[in-house]
């Protein structure tokens, strides 16, 4: 799909092509999942050679962040999908020519709707290409700290059900189904953490290539946002390397506090077995069919056997008790 945007009255309006020409006063053409024919019009009206799919998903920065004809082309992933449970990075190539930003994207990341509707509906600083940039930019920067602030509360609450900080003095017992449901939530807060953190590296390395001589350099106020964006980029990536370090924390703790619950289980069933060892041993010695055993005629030989398998019982028991050991 094909968006073209113009500016009008210092807002952002969509509007459409007309005779095989841009409109006057566009600014933003953006390129959602094209056709070839979208591809071929927009490679004839601008004259350049658009990277294809397969050469977005390139990794090495050279791929990604170069200049040809005199435009810029920039290649950046971005999270997308992170209110669902599977989420993703998307390249997302923006390309300055001409006075023009094109973007070129085949995922449908929040931040690019978001800013269409803001830049539609206020006067934003739009009045030419760069300045959409840098805002845009600046709207997919702020959506990644929004994932980054919601991993961080989910990190919060998983560590206050694992330590239970808050309880009674005498803590509950974590449940073995919050154990489980705390080792997913884990799993995939890791997860998005990774993604965002790959898409913060990117968005980096592309901001920093804006810094060179250029379109954006070449504006003083740009100049500054472009420094101000950096900043809060190196800021989230060390924001994001605290909580991923923080989930490995909290999934050695959760590992940790499992593997005292299973202990406990075995040392349970340690002690019932010590405890019913030695009554065994009397009732296989009274089982023996023996005909010289005097207790077999002795009246009160039932009675003895019972109380001594008691006692026998009871002795280890209490001496677990003194030790500390239940």
């Amino acid at each position: 799909m094909l968006q073209i945007l113009s500016v009008d009255d210092s807002r952002l309006r969509p509007v459409d092509p007309a005779d095989g020409r841009l409109p006057p006063h566009t600014v933003w053409i953006d390129l959602h999942q094209p056709t070839s024919a979208e591809e071929a019009f927009l490679e004839a009206v601008l004259g350049l050679s658009l990277p294809t799919k397969e050469d977005m998903q390139e990794i090495e920065p050279s791929s990604r962040l170069y200049r040809e004809d005199g435009a810029m082309f920039m290649t950046a992933s971005v999270v997308w999908k992170a209110d669902t449970p599977q989420p993703e990075n998307t390249p997302v190539t923006f390309v300055l020519a001409h006075e023009l930003l094109v973007t070129i994207r085949y995922g449908d990341p929040r931040a690019f709707r978001s800013f269409a509707v803001h830049a539609e509906r206020n006067h934003a600083l739009c009045a030419s290409a760069p300045e959409v940039l840098v805002n845009l930019l600046d709207a997919i920067i702020d959506r990644l700290a929004d994932i980054l602030e919601r991993v961080g509360s989910d990190v919060d609450a998983i560590a206050r059900l694992i330590t239970r900080r808050g309880d009674e003095p005498h803590r509950r017992r974590v449940p073995t189904e919050a154990l489980e449901e705390a080792l997913s939530r884990m799993g995939a807060n890791q997860d998005l953490t990774s993604k965002a953190r790959d898409s913060l590296v990117s968005l980096s390395r592309l901001v920093s290539f804006l810094e060179l001589p250029g379109a954006v350099r070449d504006v003083k106020d740009l100049r500054e946002r472009v420094r101000s964006l950096r900043r809060d980029l190196a800021s989230l990536t060390d924001h994001a390397t605290f909580i991923s370090g923080n989930i490995s924390f909290l999934l050695n703790a959760t590992l940790g506090v499992i593997n005292v619950e299973q202990n406990a289980i075995i040392k349970i069933f340690s002690v019932a077995a010590v405890i019913f060892l030695p009554p065994t041993l009397v009732a296989s010695v009274y089982g023996m069919n023996f005909h010289a055993m005097p207790e077999l005629s002795w009246r009160f030989g039932y009675p003895w056997a019972i109380g001594v398998m008691i006692t026998s019982a009871l002795v280890p028991y209490l001496w677990f008790k003194r030790r500390g050991w239940l």
